[in-house]
């Protein structure tokens, strides 16, 4: 059978293990961890912030066995689309295709209005659109010139946000025996107050809904899959990476913070894109007596929302260039330039990109937080319809005769993993915003900036089912037959 991405006008394998790697290891390291995780601890304690960190590390981890099972079988880049068209229903796959790309073009936008407000630490007088269109030009450049060009580029924002947190732990560590920055702290901190939780239970979920974002973009290999170019080799060893990323960035960082800085700490509760210079990372920096770290986290933390939003970008890119190849968006979206990018479908994601110039108008934090309420539901609805995917996948794989020895790449605790996914990610939709029905009175304008996803994604979901009369394909008929056998 001829492999379809050899074929002309077809995307190339650019992305060589490397980049696999680091788009990877970088996928989930960004703000969430550099600034949200202050915010967690002072909520629910370095006990619940833990937690809570390692409940949603534990689901994503599942969850990329999943996509790494799918992707190495069958590496394409529409991924998500592709799979549950294929594997649940040619409906379910229009609306996922269409979320994941409103997921990741609006979150350019959020990303860019980040970076306008993280840029007023040097220069605070300066316009906000210039700045927007500055990153914008960036993030667009970068995925116009190549496939290679985004991947050296997420490369190197990798390296940045890797070594940053390897020097955090290493003196975080050197710290806490009083090695450096004064005497041993022991477990005062930790033990604030006779416990390591704090807040109750609607404080443990509102940090278990912050996490979830923080780890959004580990999906981003199941479309790099699409344009790697040894899929069946590159894509296990970057999805088996997982767990010790997690475990080491982000259950290992929260660790250090709570033991060193006490939960009560109003710095920490102040941790935001207004607030560079009490990011927790900034707070054990300076005590370890490093004067600078305000500005170098400052930028450190610009190189993770551009990385964000240049990933962003190129992954909805391929998706959109993906439906349209597959007739579930226009055709114009799938045309390839010489060095096979698809350009219209660059052109539409960036177009939404520019949605960041509202910062300019309405206010810088206000704009961010906006957008990034609108995207964060996406992002949820996207892993559930992986866990969903892998399921019926592998029930479809089995039904049709085929051996578990046949695939590349074999998930682990299958049915349980993607069982226990699919209900965690359930939980984190459902309770997106349990304060707006808690109060004394309903926040409506709350719920419906929460929630306003689900409803549009059954809309898109049950309306494309209702036009187009699409069922649920029998397993004994979902297509297995389209593999990549380059690795």
């Amino acid at each position: 059978m001829k492999n379809h991405k050899e074929t002309e006008g077809s995307l190339k394998p650019s992305l060589k293990a490397r980049h696999m790697t680091m788009i990877a290891l970088g996928g989930s390291i960004g703000t969430g961890l550099f600034l949200a995780s202050g915010s967690a601890i002072s909520s629910s304690g370095p006990g619940g912030a833990l937690l809570a960190y390692a409940a949603v590390g534990l689901m994503v981890y599942f969850l990329m066995n999943s996509l790494g099972e799918l992707a190495t079988y069958l590496p394409d880049s529409g991924s998500f689309s592709t799979y549950a068209s294929r594997f649940v229903s040619p409906a379910f796959g229009f609306a996922v295709g269409w979320n994941f790309w409103y997921n990741w073009a609006i979150t350019i936008a959020a990303e860019l209005a980040a970076a306008t407000v993280i840029i007023k630490f040097w220069f605070p007088d300066s316009p906000s659109a210039l700045w927007s269109l500055l990153f914008l030009l960036i993030m667009f450049g970068l995925n116009f010139l190549s496939t290679k060009s985004f991947g050296e580029s997420e490369f190197w924002f990798a390296i940045i946000k890797i070594i940053t947190v390897i020097v955090f732990l290493t003196l975080g560590v050197l710290m806490i025996f009083g090695i450096i920055g004064g005497e041993s702290v022991g477990l005062k901190n930790f033990n604030l107050g006779g416990s390591s939780f704090h807040g109750g239970f609607f404080a443990f979920v509102g940090v278990f809904m912050a996490a979830g974002f923080s780890f959004q973009g580990t999906e981003l290999i199941g479309v790099a899959a699409g344009e790697s170019e040894n899929p069946r080799k590159n894509v296990p060893r970057a999805i088996r990476q997982v767990f010790w990323r997690i475990l080491i960035f982000y259950v290992c960082s929260i660790f250090v913070i709570g033991m060193l800085i006490p939960y009560t700490d109003p710095s920490l509760l102040n941790s935001d894109l207004n607030n560079i210079g009490v990011s927790p990372f900034t707070l054990l920096f300076e005590k370890a007596g490093l004067a600078f770290a305000a500005a170098v986290m400052n930028a450190v933390i610009l190189s993770s929302v551009l990385s964000a939003g240049n990933s962003g970008m190129y992954a909805a890119t391929r998706v959109l260039y993906s439906m349209a190849k597959n007739g579930l968006a226009p055709k114009f979206l799938g045309k390839l330039n010489r060095r096979s990018i698809p350009v219209n479908a660059l052109i539409l994601t960036t177009s939404v990109g520019m949605l960041a110039f509202l910062a300019s108008f309405f206010g810088d934090g206000v704009v961010y937080i906006w957008l990034l309420n609108a995207s964060g539901m996406c992002g949820f609805i996207n892993w559930l319809a992986i866990s969903v995917c892998h399921y019926r996948f592998r029930r479809a794989f089995l039904a049709q005769g085929h051996s578990l020895k046949e695939l590349p790449f074999i998930a682990r605790w299958f049915p349980a993993g993607p069982i226990f996914a699919f209900i965690l990610c359930l939980i984190a939709i459902f309770g997106q915003n349990l304060g707006a029905f808690t109060g004394d009175s309903i926040d409506w304008y709350g719920i419906v900036v929460s929630y306003i996803s689900i409803p549009l994604f059954l809309m898109i979901w049950f309306g494309y089912r209702w036009v187009k009369k699409t069922k649920v394909i029998p397993l004994e008929q979902c297509d297995l037959s389209t593999i990549d056998h380059r690795g």
